[in-house]
């Protein structure tokens, strides 16, 4: 049986914003890509659910 890899939103551009602590990339603070893969699929999924707020934040304050 194939190893399934996990899910991420990384897409390659990382930098992290120091006024709000997203990645201008995909969303995610330092601590959560830190801690990604020992998150579990039910973790990594609440914080992907999290990230299209977190972009949006990012868009409005001309960031992204």
């Amino acid at each position: 049986m194939p190893i399934e890899p996990i899910k991420t939103p990384c897409i390659k551009v990382c930098a992290v914003d120091g006024q709000t602590g997203y990645c201008l990339g995909c969303g995610r603070t330092l601590p959560e890509i830190g801690r990604w893969v020992q998150m579990g699929a039910d973790g990594r999924d609440a914080v992907i659910a999290s990230l299209p707020d977190r972009i949006a934040h990012l868009e409005r304050l001309g960031k992204r």
